[in-house]
């Protein structure tokens, strides 16, 4: 779940550089020394006293908004979601979108009909829109108004990172990591993996495969020794959704794999021209040729893909991990050998070790609080119960004496727990609703304190990435997507998008350079230096905020 959402990335981030660029907490700090606090409603909140512990015996509910469609999880019937509601009172009503996410939440914005708190993705331009609208209410007044709670277990960092040039932070990340978490810890993951199908792989031989002529021949092998799984056709190459903006899977991953810098010599890098990335390019173009790239990548949707990852129907994937465990243990379920593991996939001619991102400060979603919630203090209460230790213990563990015990010290999950926690993710969910079954404001690196990692069959997945895991964070960039540099990113992201497609379809070796001399030249029209400019300025300024320097 945990992404890197870098300049290059086929994401569309359009969010404006000179508010997150300037951040500054402004007034938080002197806010986190007042002693008491008097609410609109009368109530004394005191600083150092957590808000939500005064409020277990006034329900209410609020309407929380999160834009992912593949998100089902309701509120109410499992354990940790009715212990949360016991302890705070508030009881959740999700929503989320039916179809297109972009849609549904640009409807709510454009009506002002917000529900009351709001996940989304840090890169989505709806974020900032909503700021811009005078929308959603600053956290940190909501804080200074009814819970200083919220300066003791807001991390001080990401709150400097996320506040705006007016003093003000108006959303809070989940999954957020610095560059100091990936250098104090050595079992931080990347969710980018190549993966293998265990049978299929060993079938063959377990050859190397991060040589292109390796890789080129163990996908035919095992193509001609394996042409159906379970009676349905073999796709012998996966590969994440490709849109309008390109594939991470052979933009962003393969580029990782390859090791591919994202500087040179203080300059942010064409990571797209680099030498190495087109010889690999060259050879998924070969493949498509030859059968072996089939159709169904190129216009599979998420739901399909995850589909045909529960039936095994993949030999391998540039893939996270992250977005194959339900379906892994659909197939540990059914047969151990079936499943995906993650194995030295391309490398660059030098043998260079792949940098993989691990997230970034940014974290994953970011989470407001609209200003159309009636009841802001209990939503900021709450938030803040979520982002304290006793409630990422909650929702990580769950309760102790029924799905954990602590032993000698160690939190051990009980033996049931974990099983149908490895073999049946949806009834886990529905009965349990720990492990991050709502993950909106999930600190991973504070559950490092009380997990013991992961288990199988996701453990040789994670484990695999350890040894490769980087901090990229400093290269998040962010556009004004109004602006010059913004419209210019948004062209040649698009122009990315297509051209991707037609590299990986061309008939020919010369077909595909014509293709992207052509590209590079219709890049340069569109601002293409413009953007290269902006990029290296931010890059510097992430360093020096971070200190990279």
């Amino acid at each position: 779940m945990t992404k890197s959402f870098v300049f290059w990335s086929n994401r569309k981030i359009k969010i404006i550089a000179g508010l997150l660029a300037g951040m500054m907490l402004t007034g938080c700090g002197a806010s986190a020394q007042s002693q008491s606090q008097t609410t609109e409603k009368g109530t004394e909140v005191e600083a150092n006293a957590p808000a939500w512990q005064k409020y277990a015996d006034d329900p209410i509910t609020l309407d929380w908004y999160v834009n992912y469609s593949w998100f089902v999880t309701g509120w109410g019937e499992n354990l940790v979601s009715k212990k949360i509601t016991e302890e705070t009172g508030v009881s959740l009503n999700f929503i989320t979108p039916l179809g297109t996410e972009e849609e549904k939440l640009n409807a709510l914005i454009s009506s002002d009909t917000l529900p009351d708190v709001i996940t989304l993705g840090w890169w989505e331009p709806q974020y900032l829109d909503m700021i811009r609208n005078g929308q959603v209410y600053a956290l940190n007044e909501l804080a200074d108004q009814y819970d200083p709670y919220f300066y003791q277990v807001a991390d001080s960092q990401v709150v400097d990172w996320f506040t705006m040039p007016d003093g003000n932070v108006y959303g809070y990340p989940n999954s957020s990591i610095t560059p100091q978490d990936v250098e104090e810890n050595d079992n931080i993951t990347s969710n980018q993996t190549f993966l293998v199908r265990k049978d299929i792989y060993e079938a063959i031989g377990s050859p190397d495969m991060s040589t292109p002529e390796g890789f080129h021949n163990a996908v035919k092998k095992a193509a001609q020794m394996f042409p159906e799984v379970d009676g349905k056709d073999l796709i012998p190459v996966g590969a994440h959704v490709f849109n309008e903006t390109g594939c991470t899977s052979f933009d962003q991953y393969l580029l990782n794999f390859l090791a591919v810098p994202y500087e040179k010599d203080g300059q942010y890098y064409d990571r797209f021209s680099d030498p190495e990335y087109h010889i690999w390019l060259k050879m998924f173009r070969q493949m498509y040729q030859e059968g072996y790239l089939k159709d169904d990548i190129f216009v599979d949707s998420r739901i399909q893909t995850s589909e045909k990852l529960s039936e095994g129907r993949y030999f391998c994937l540039m893939y996270q991990w992250t977005d194959v465990q339900d379906q892994q243990k659909i197939l540990y379920s059914k047969d151990p050998n079936s499943i995906y593991i993650a194995v030295e996939g391309p490398r660059n001619s030098k043998r260079d070790d792949p940098i993989l991102a691990t997230g970034g400060i940014n974290g994953w979603t970011v989470t407001l609080i609209s200003k159309n919630c009636e009841h802001p203090e209990r939503a900021i209460a709450f938030i803040d119960y979520l982002l304290s230790e006793y409630g990422q213990m909650r929702t990580s563990l769950g309760v102790e004496g029924e799905t954990y015990d602590i032993i000698d010290g160690k939190y051990v999950v009980r033996p049931e727990v974990q099983k149908l926690l490895n073999t049946d993710r949806e009834a886990y969910d529905k009965l349990y609703g720990a492990a991050s079954t709502y993950w909106m404001l999930q600190d991973t690196i504070m559950e490092k304190k009380w997990t013991s990692g992961f288990q199988e069959p996701i453990k040789q997945m994670a484990d695999w990435t350890m040894q490769y895991a980087t901090y990229l964070g400093q290269y998040d960039i962010f556009v004004d997507s109004e602006s010059e540099v913004g419209l210019a990113k948004e062209r040649t992201d698009k122009l990315w998008g297509m051209t991707i497609k037609q590299l990986l379809l061309a008939e020919s070796d010369e077909e595909f350079d014509e293709i992207f001399e052509q590209y590079r030249k219709e890049r340069d029209k569109m601002g293409w230096s413009l953007l290269v400019e902006e990029s290296t300025r931010q890059m510097n300024e992430n360093k020096k905020r971070l200190g990279m320097e």
